[in-house]
């Protein structure tokens, strides 16, 4: 019996490592990055330059979406001043969420889900409440999962360490860096 297809939203490769090992045993995954929130234009290179070598090296294809900054300013528009966490954030998920399950449609895959509850800055609720809200829009399953449960985020960290991977030290938006 074949496994269903899930097109998983990658924000970053150290992110990523847990997070696939946790569901390639029950998913046929393909791996999308789609992160306009993610500046200055240097620092969205060189974290997908580490996806691409990452998920090269494990065998998983990967489809890259645009790096569209115009249309994560236009959805984070009046939030610029809220905190790491915040509304801001929460239209930032809706943002990516949405494009991701455009991205499963087009694509024939069953569900959606994205890394981003491995973070510990992540609200696991608000991004499965989103995620839910939005595949259900398109026809598709969200993965609920909150990926930092079980000591997620210290194994992802680790084995990030263990590739030798670049590893960030803030989200990806401007604002989250100050």
């Amino acid at each position: 019996m074949s496994k269903p297809a899930l097109l998983l939203h990658i924000c970053c490769a150290p992110c990523s490592t847990h997070v696939i090992d946790t569901l390639k045993e029950n998913f046929s995954i393909t791996a999308f990055f789609y992160n306009p929130n993610i500046q200055p234009v240097d620092e969205y290179s060189r974290r997908l330059d580490e996806t691409k070598s990452y998920l090269e090296n494990i065998g998983i294809e990967l489809i890259v979406d645009g790096y569209e900054i115009e249309a994560w300013q236009k959805a984070v528009e009046g939030y610029e001043s809220e905190p790491e966490g915040g509304k801001r954030c929460e239209a930032c998920f809706a943002l990516r969420l949405e494009r991701l399950a455009e991205a499963g449609k087009e694509k024939g895959c069953e569900y959606i889900t994205t890394t981003l509850s491995i973070s510990p800055h992540k609200d696991a609720g608000i991004i499965n409440r989103l995620g839910e809200r939005i595949a259900a829009a398109y026809g598709l399953k969200f993965y609920e999962a909150d990926f930092k449960k079980k000591d997620g985020f210290k194994i992802s960290c680790s084995k990030a360490r263990a590739h030798g991977m670049y590893r960030q030290g803030y989200c990806g938006c401007i604002y989250s860096k100050k």
